[in-house]
């Protein structure tokens, strides 16, 4: 039994590392949330695959969708027990109708990491279906088909899954959410996908942006709805389900989307979702606080585990967009100023997350130095107190 003497040390010593964390700046909340990330790479400027493999097992991230199949992104992540959704781009969706290159594929991509790195999805190609590419539309389902092929023939069906992701606007209607349907013109593209959806056992994925919706029409949409803000919600009249935000209202609708065309039976989940912290003069909703509080309102309903009103039991499954702003992305402003961190490692702003690690990935020597300081001081305490116990 511990000496009264010995609990009293213990007790100062916590006391005294508490106070010195504190005063130092390193005490810092931790939100206990487990979510994905949409790890983005279209810049000049990023950290290495390393670093961010720590940084994101510091903010206790366990998902990670990737766009490519990155060898040195997966190599990183050895034996981290993150999930990853790896991703086959638009410009290769051709070559894998051809059974031998997704042969080929799987088994420089995926065969020589999924023993140390859980690769859990493929996505064939992404948002395919809202381009105007008619070819590549008729090929997305065949590509996917073969590359499932191509893991059963390998002996990976079963650990991996094949989707692709779609733009919301896929979506013909979208409001109530029980009417939700897809464009009529894609629905011979999307029914043979679901069918294949329904056989395999694999997600649908959606990105969905409520950041879209209001800045395109900002005067009739509330912006606490897009923002998980307190709000007079919305009711929809079919169901009398009433939604508090419009990205449950947004799931909810592709489910009814699915139902429409004769499938319930398949799992929506949302592989991106973000809002940006900056954009151009013609982006109301645009800036760093509606960022903050939609990613920080978002991860909150993440840790909470809520389902939609239509599917209360399932809790929602997203992909936040994204963990990086991205310097080299095309288009207006908003599409390089989603992430949740710059390319240093500091977070672009505060929703919530454990921040006590990203010190060391800081440009700054004197943040490292810092760093280290603050340990050797707990060291230098510990070893004091420790040995003042032994005297009592």
């Amino acid at each position: 039994m511990e000496s009264s003497s010995s609990s009293s040390s213990s007790s100062l010593l916590l006391r005294v590392m508490i106070f010195w964390m504190t005063i130092s700046g390193q005490m810092q909340y931790i939100f206990a949330v487990s979510f994905g990330i949409n790890y983005g790479q279209i810049a000049n400027d990023l950290p290495s695959p390393a670093r961010v493999a720590r940084l994101l097992q510091s903010l206790n991230v366990n998902r990670v969708k990737l766009y490519d199949a990155d060898p040195n992104v997966l190599s990183a992540f050895t034996n981290s027990n993150v999930e990853f959704i790896i991703g086959i781009g638009n410009e290769n969706v051709q070559n894998m109708m051809d059974s031998s290159k997704a042969v080929a594929w799987l088994q420089q991509n995926v065969q020589p990491y999924i023993s140390q790195t859980k690769i859990i999805c493929i996505t064939v190609g992404n948002e395919v279906l809202s381009g105007n590419d008619t070819v590549l539309m008729s090929n997305l389902l065949p590509a996917m088909q073969s590359v499932y092929e191509a893991l059963q023939s390998l002996g990976l069906d079963k650990q991996v899954t094949v989707s692709t992701a779609h733009s919301f606007f896929i979506l013909g209607n979208s409001f109530p959410p029980s009417a939700g349907s897809f464009q009529q013109d894609l629905i011979p593209y999307i029914q043979p996908i679901l069918n294949f959806h329904s056989q395999t056992n694999s997600p649908f994925l959606i990105n969905a942006y409520p950041f879209f919706a209001y800045k395109a029409d900002p005067g009739s949409i509330s912006l606490a709805y897009v923002l998980f803000q307190p709000n007079a919600g919305s009711t929809d009249p079919n169901t009398n389900l009433t939604y508090d935000n419009m990205l449950y209202a947004q799931i909810d609708s592709v489910y009814a989307a699915i139902k429409a065309v004769g499938f319930t039976d398949i799992d929506v989940r949302i592989s991106e979702t973000g809002w940006p912290s900056q954009g151009d003069s013609d982006e109301p909703g645009a800036t760093l606080e509606n960022a903050e509080v939609y990613n920080g309102n978002l991860l909150r309903r993440i840790a909470m585990n809520q389902g939609t009103p239509m599917k209360p039991s399932v809790p929602i499954n997203v992909y936040v967009f994204a963990l990086f702003n991205e310097n080299m992305k095309p288009g207006p402003t908003s599409e390089r100023n989603y992430g949740l961190f710059y390319p240093n490692g500091t977070p672009v702003y505060n929703v919530g997350l454990q921040e006590g690690y990203l010190s060391i990935y800081s440009s700054s020597p004197k943040s490292m130095v810092m760093s280290e300081v603050n340990f050797i001081v707990l060291i230098v305490i510990a070893t004091l107190l420790q040995a003042l116990s032994m005297l009592i």
